[in-house]
């Protein structure tokens, strides 16, 4: 369930700042002007994405981009003690929404957003907020992928065999960087997760925001076995047919779930399948459609 929230949040705007998301529960409607609005998800790096009455301040904001850099770039350092590179700048309905990939010491990609008074053209640097949780969630996702890496190393190999032996690609790095934000993802797949009422990773997360540099050995450590509940985590798995002209693929989606079935050697948690076309809306970055074929809720795999 915890992406079909994550999904709510984003498809309703993030609260008048964002619009669309990759894992939205809502389905395209394939037919609706696919020509003008669609891009193959091969050449999609983020060009096209749109946020909420966004023109003027996305104007504004690339007039101060230095200012706006400096300021979200100062947020994540003092709030998460992480620093952050800054691949994008979107306007937005109040402001600027800046998409971040975090440089060290964990991987994930988030956003922040800088309030822009428009009657004065002035960037309010003093006032960089997050999404509620949505930091959170993603630090958490990273320190995930960082106490199980050696089983998210045999999921990142399976995809990558998948994508070699059938006719299914991913996402482009870029369009991740660009407009992806969702926390932990690769181009095949994403993490979906929330620290709130995981018990299971809540002492890794607090002692890593005590300790940003603690061992990984230590988090862990302080991973908490007996609280483990395998929708705590839930894995997203989004890929899409190579050719431009096919639909999903049914062979290769009864493949993916079956071996996602049968593999007991990657990470705990819930496993969500989808196999798209081979487009992505160019102005939400969403690419499952009404033609999509996928097994997610109320019936993920559940691996424990």
């Amino acid at each position: 369930m915890i992406h079909a929230i994550k999904g709510l949040i984003w498809g309703t705007g993030l609260l008048f700042l964002l619009v669309g998301c990759m894992n939205s529960e809502k389905k395209i409607d394939f037919e609706s002007d696919v020509h003008n609005q669609f891009e193959s998800v091969q050449d999609y790096t983020g060009e096209g994405y749109t946020l909420k009455n966004g023109e003027e301040t996305d104007k504004i904001a690339e007039e101060h981009r230095r200012e706006v850099v400096s300021a979200v770039k100062d947020f994540f350092r003092k709030k998460y003690k992480t620093d952050v590179k800054i691949h994008n700048v979107v306007g937005n309905e109040a402001g600027a929404t800046v998409f971040v990939e975090s440089t060290d010491p964990l991987h994930f990609y988030t956003y922040a957003v800088v309030p822009i008074d428009q009657s004065e053209e002035r960037v309010q640097s003093d006032r960089v907020f997050s999404q509620e949780g949505q930091v959170e969630s993603a630090i958490t996702e990273g320190l995930y992928r960082k106490i199980f890496h050696k089983e998210f190393e045999r999921l990142d190999e399976y995809m990558k065999k998948i994508v070699k032996e059938e006719p299914v690609t991913g996402r482009t790095i870029e369009s991740l960087q660009n407009v992806g934000g969702s926390g932990y993802m690769t181009p095949y797949y994403f993490l979906s997760s929330s620290v709130v009422n995981n018990e299971a990773i809540k002492p890794v997360y607090e002692l890593y925001m005590k300790d940003p540099r603690v061992s990984t050995e230590k988090l862990r450590a302080a991973y908490n076995e007996e609280a483990v509940n395998p929708s705590d985590f839930e894995v997203v798995i989004n890929l899409f047919m190579s050719d431009p002209g096919a639909g999903p693929d049914k062979k290769v989606f009864n493949r993916v779930v079956h071996d996602i079935e049968t593999m007991d050697d990657i990470p705990k948690g819930t496993y969500s399948i989808f196999v798209n076309d081979n487009t992505v809306l160019k102005q939400s970055f969403e690419g499952i459609k009404e033609n999509s074929l996928e097994r997610s809720t109320p019936d993920e795999i559940v691996k424990e």
